[in-house]
């Protein structure tokens, strides 16, 4: 009902930009009377509707606005403050209960296909003959971790698991399906190597090596699960949307999930590269990885539930 005033107001702002300078004085009046109508529009959308896309596109719209009348710009440092505090983080927290399906379809295919091959000598002998087994468990899977030097690995890695986050959303657009392929995808491969140092009695190598890292990457992965889980229940359950629309809609929402993960898979592939692998203890190692993932967790809660209370998600790129 209100698009077409918001797409005027965001064309006289792109319009009037250093001020206002270039629009006719009644193009100027315009703006003027169109940038506190959609103000108004904000205030009550944060109030009643919290809905982040919206919420963050009026941001955007008002802000260009009472750029081009008062000739002032958010700074890139405001920018970067407030996707960091509030758009990144509210974001994921909308999606927590998504976020928390992508959890169950990851890790219990990785605690059962681990537990049966730790149990059962079929599973076992399936997983690959009995020298290949030895060979991974004892040099491979660790060997891997210091296989190239560190800042190139971590490199590597970072850019693998970005790839992989950019899949498990992306493929949410088949109703759900390809996100929840790939979860159960990984999180099996986790259950084999799980399965396999159990067979042995190594599981607390296994951990030792799997953790520092393990934690932060897989919870990433599982939050861009979860955000491919949302856009493919846009196309399931669109509400009184289209499809197409419910679909533009929960991407445009869903990238800033994506977006701000990029960090958090900076932060794991430099842990995989330089600590995962280095002579420090293994309870040192280990430590790091779970301080890091306690950090990343308790910065969602907090900032998460404070923007959803405030109703002011706002626009971070």
């Amino acid at each position: 009902m209100h698009k077409p005033a918001w797409d005027r107001l965001s064309y006289l702002a792109k319009q009037g930009r250093n001020g206002g300078r270039n629009l006719e004085p009644e193009d100027l009046d315009e703006l003027v009377h169109l940038y506190q109508r959609v103000s108004g529009h904000l205030a009550h959308s944060r109030v009643t509707y919290r809905d982040p896309a919206l919420v963050s596109r009026l941001t955007t719209i008002v802000a260009d606005a009472n750029a081009a009348i008062y000739g002032t710009r958010a700074s890139a440092t405001s920018v970067v403050r407030r996707f960091v505090f509030e758009s990144f983080p509210g974001s994921v927290w909308r999606i927590r209960r998504f976020v928390l399906a992508a959890a169950i379809l990851t890790l219990l295919p990785g605690i059962v296909v681990g537990g049966w091959i730790a149990n059962s000598d079929a599973a076992l002998d399936a997983a690959g003959p009995e020298a290949v087994r030895a060979a991974y468990v004892e040099e491979e899977f660790a060997d891997y971790y210091s296989s190239e030097p560190a800042a190139q690995f971590a490199t590597g890695v970072t850019f693998n698991n970005i790839r992989v986050a950019i899949t498990a959303f992306a493929l949410g657009i088949f109703a759900c399906v390809g996100t929840a392929g790939i979860l159960v995808f990984n999180g099996a491969n986790v259950g084999v190597a799980g399965g396999l140092f159990a067979a042995v009695g190594e599981q607390a190598r296994f951990w030792g090596l799997i953790l520092p890292h393990g934690l932060l990457e897989i919870t990433a992965v599982i939050v861009a699960g979860g955000a491919g889980l949302r856009l493919g229940w846009s196309m399931i359950d669109p509400g009184d949307r289209t499809r197409v629309a419910a679909l533009t809609d929960e991407g445009r929402r869903s990238v800033l999930v994506v977006l701000g993960l990029i960090g958090a898979f900076v932060v794991a592939g430099l842990i995989e590269g330089f600590i995962t692998g280095s002579p420090l203890p293994t309870s040192v190692r280990i430590a790091v990885g779970v301080s890091v993932e306690a950090a990343f967790l308790a910065y969602i809660y907090r900032f998460g539930r404070s923007t959803e209370a405030e109703g002011s998600l706002l626009a971070g790129v």
